[in-house]
């Protein structure tokens, strides 16, 4: 005799159990419990608390799970040792009483090219080097100090304002060289004078080194300079009689230009903010 169709889908007949097959054929495909698009949205307003830590630049997340269980920081007032907590981002956080804020520190480092002014809108009209790094990050960062349009290599942006000003002071001895090509040869005698300092507008403007490029006509010089001033490079040669035909930025506080060219930009290492940090 044959199966009856409730047989034939492996239930037994008039009875009230009956077996299901395992069965992954069409038509008996588990259902899925929730798919992608059912899932909530997160709360781009709300956010973990050692994350919260962590971008504003404090330390890693990892750290911030144990001082945060050591009971160092503070949501309104109030501290907050609860692993997981989640925080508004109106919230007032505070590490050891000091205000935090959770946008994520970011640190773009862009080889300029010629022919980019570094401010971010030009009433000239003008290419702005920051079009070159709009990309590398969703936070508003600017430029810390400037190249001149005609001027090239390397310029840091970041929206870490507190580095931003630590690294402008004039007293932090920020390490600065530039590969400088000049209208004609530098005098030996102009060259030594650099090296003990010229008197620009009744103050001394002082390198920390200035020699020959190697292997290069005598116009082109390489010079390290710690100073703040304005164009103080250019101040200085044309102080002496020379015109100053290209400057080129290759090393800035310990940044090179190794592997970045002209035009590309790219993020800085975990050790290189460490060591920005450290520059007071």
């Amino acid at each position: 005799m044959g199966r009856s169709d409730d047989n034939r889908d492996g239930k037994a007949s008039g009875r009230g159990e009956g077996f299901k097959k395992k069965s992954f054929a069409r038509g008996n495909a588990p259902i899925k419990r929730k798919s992608e698009g059912d899932k909530k949205p997160s709360d781009p307003n709300v956010i973990r608390l050692n994350k919260y830590v962590a971008n504003s630049g404090v330390c890693s997340r990892r750290d911030a799970d144990i001082y945060i269980a050591s009971g160092n920081v503070t949501v309104n007032g109030k501290p907050i040792t609860e692993m997981g907590y989640k925080v508004k981002l109106t919230d007032v956080v505070k590490f050891d009483g000091r205000l935090l804020s959770p946008e994520k520190k970011e640190y773009v480092l862009l080889n300029k090219p010629k022919d980019f002014v570094t401010i971010a809108t030009d009433s000239r009209g003008r290419r702005s080097a920051m079009q070159l790094v709009l990309n590398a990050s969703k936070s508003k960062i600017s430029p810390i100090g400037r190249l001149d349009k005609d001027d090239t290599g390397l310029i840091l942006f970041t929206n870490d304002g507190e580095m931003a000003k630590r690294l402008a002071r004039p007293q932090n001895g920020l390490r600065k060289i530039y590969h400088v090509v000049l209208d004609k040869n530098l005098k030996f005698e102009d060259l030594k004078a650099i090296e003990e300092g010229v008197t620009i507008e009744e103050s001394v403007i002082r390198v920390a080194e200035i020699s020959y490029i190697e292997n290069a006509p005598k116009r082109e010089v390489g010079i390290e300079i710690h100073s703040t001033r304005n164009k103080a490079v250019q101040r200085i040669f044309q102080h002496l009689g020379y015109e100053v035909e290209k400057l080129d930025r290759v090393v800035y506080a310990g940044l090179t230009k190794k592997d970045l060219p002209r035009g590309h930009w790219r993020y800085l290492t975990e050790q290189e903010v460490i060591n920005l940090g450290m520059i007071k």
